[in-house]
């Protein structure tokens, strides 16, 4: 039975509430996962972040893009500055459910829902995100920066506590000269099923054209949003030619692990997407590179 619903205005204030419920209060965002997720409705308290002063916007702050835990999915695909800095993030967060399901739901829950396949978490992962876990302790807020990969256990299984830890905001680095980031998947046609697969690329390439730096996100590909780390490193200072991208495909289906879902794909045809996808993304990022050089040699 719930006993309260609560709606702290600060931080330090949302992590005192959770010191002193012991375990018996909740965080919630949109409450999009949550209120869908019978095996998590025994909590009594529920404490609801996206008031919190400071943590409702997205802004520039100490070379890294930041992102507050109130922020939505649909303040995400509108900005302005996501869409120059971490393009990726908007596409993802651009095709996540419907128009009321990006209206409330946050980016900071689809992180804290642990799905190998969720489109933001994909994206801010390739992107190098970080996240910004907060709790208190001895009568004090504390708070420290993990990088994204640290939050996962298993899938639906974070690793941040939400009964006594809080994601308080997300960051990333923006994306400069030369550089680009996309994000492709493919999914059921009603539109607010779990996507089949979704990749996620970030790219830097040099004065010649080569891939300098690489960053690649592919979920669900394991128990956990996974990064293809041997795929990133055959990338590297290599043309994105046809050759490249055939290879890189086969690299990825190495690397990858796919599983027959009965409620959205087999196995087999999601190893015949992801290479579509790969392909997509990484030329997707190649061309809009090519604009950044574009615009900063003007």
């Amino acid at each position: 039975m719930r006993e309260a619903y609560l709606i702290p205005e600060t931080l330090e204030e949302a992590t005192a509430l959770l010191a002193r419920y012991q375990g018996r209060a909740r965080v919630v965002g949109g409450g999009t996962d949550y209120f869908v997720d019978e095996a998590h409705n025994g909590a009594p308290v529920l404490i609801d972040v996206t008031r919190l002063r400071g943590l409702r916007e997205i802004r520039e702050e100490h070379g890294y893009v930041f992102i507050g835990c109130g922020v939505t999915h649909a303040q995400i695909a509108a900005s302005a500055l996501l869409q120059q800095s971490g393009t990726a993030l908007v596409e993802a967060c651009g095709q996540i459910g419907g128009p009321q399901v990006r209206n409330v739901a946050t980016l900071a829950g689809n992180i804290a829902h642990a799905l190998p396949a969720a489109d933001g978490t994909l994206a801010l992962l390739a992107l190098g995100g970080e996240i910004q876990v907060a709790w208190h302790a001895e009568g004090e807020l504390r708070a420290e920066w993990w990088p994204l990969a640290r939050a996962f256990k298993g899938p639906g299984q974070s690793a941040v506590d939400s009964t006594r830890q809080i994601i308080a905001a997300m960051r990333f680095k923006p994306t400069g000269a030369g550089e680009a980031s996309a994000f492709a998947r493919v999914m059921r046609p009603q539109g607010v099923a779990l996507p089949i697969m979704g990749v996620a690329a970030r790219l830097k390439f040099d004065a010649e054209g080569r891939i300098e730096a690489a960053a690649i996100a592919t979920g669900p590909a394991g128990p956990v949003p996974f990064r293809a780390v041997q795929t990133e490193a055959f990338l590297i200072g290599r043309m994105l030619d046809e050759a490249t991208l055939d290879e890189a495909a086969q690299v990825l289906l190495g690397e990858v692990h796919v599983r027959t879902s009965p409620h959205r794909a087999t196995a087999a045809y999601r190893r015949a997407v992801l290479p579509v996808l790969l392909r997509r993304a990484l030329t997707q990022c190649a061309t809009r590179a090519q604009r950044t050089l574009a615009i900063h040699e003007r």
